[in-house]
């Protein structure tokens, strides 16, 4: 059973943390996270500077998953397929009922093993009420789809709801920070019968305030400040796993001078 599976197959919700680069990958992983969440709307702003409206293509966002999932392997990845963009945002759009379904159909019969899941994402709350995303996710689980993710829903009630009317079926909440759904703990969910807890921008909004303090304290001459809460020289170079680059350089380069 791949590893994803064993993760679906548990009594216990998982917390899943949202990463946006190599670098927050290997942290998250290294902290002991089963599941990683690569955010399109953390790539979007940590990786290109703009917000996630659209503005990145889908061969720059491929790119990232690569990147991110060769960083991080064996721990399964989440990757944000897009389309829609822009979470919990106001003024968002969702196509039709028909062309959502068929994105889904064409996912499951393009994939080459069962060990790839496809989560079936609406944003269909928002625009046409909770019935409609109901709907929806039936219809995605019909096209093929392996887990559910309603988007912000606005009440416990309506996380009950959604728990209730796909009772079994792998269910997904995105909690996110001054955002629409409630912030419930894991035990609350659990409950509930969600599976998946994404905390998609958590430490992305972490880091983007801690960076602000440090390049201010820089800026203002200030550097000693910032070394009560730093990773050290060496500590960031075990990270980056350099002691097992230089190990297979090192053998490499004796092989060679045997030759």
């Amino acid at each position: 059973m791949a590893a994803l599976d064993d993760i679906l197959a548990s009594a216990e919700a998982i917390i899943v943390p949202g990463v946006y680069d190599a670098l927050s990958a290997r942290v998250a992983a290294r902290a002991d996270a089963k599941l990683l969440y690569l955010t399109g709307f953390g790539v979007a702003g940590a990786g290109f500077g703009v917000p996630d409206i659209g503005l990145v293509s889908a061969s720059q966002m491929i790119e990232r998953v690569g990147v991110i999932a060769t960083a991080t392997a064996p721990v399964p990845l989440i990757a944000d397929g897009d389309n829609g963009h822009g979470g919990h945002m106001e003024n968002k759009e969702v196509v039709s009922r028909a062309e959502a379904v068929q994105k889904i159909r064409a996912a499951a019969d393009a994939r080459a093993s069962k060990d790839f899941k496809i989560i079936a994402r609406t944003d269909a709350r928002a625009t046409h009420g909770l019935d409609e995303a109901l709907k929806r996710g039936e219809m995605f689980l019909s096209a093929g789809a392996d887990i559910l993710f309603v988007e912000a829903p606005q009440s416990q009630e309506e996380l009950r709801r959604i728990a209730e009317t796909f009772r079994g079926v792998p269910l997904l909440a995105n909690i996110v920070e001054d955002g629409k759904t409630p912030l419930l703990t894991r035990k609350e969910f659990e409950a509930l019968g969600f599976k998946i807890l994404l905390y998609p921008i958590s430490a992305l909004l972490a880091v983007t305030r801690r960076l602000e303090t440090a390049y201010e304290h820089l800026l203002k001459g200030e550097r000693k400040k910032l070394d009560t809460d730093r990773a050290t020289f060496d500590h960031y170079n075990a990270i980056m796993k350099l002691p097992e680059f230089l190990a297979v350089t090192n053998a490499l380069a004796r092989t060679n001078y045997e030759e």
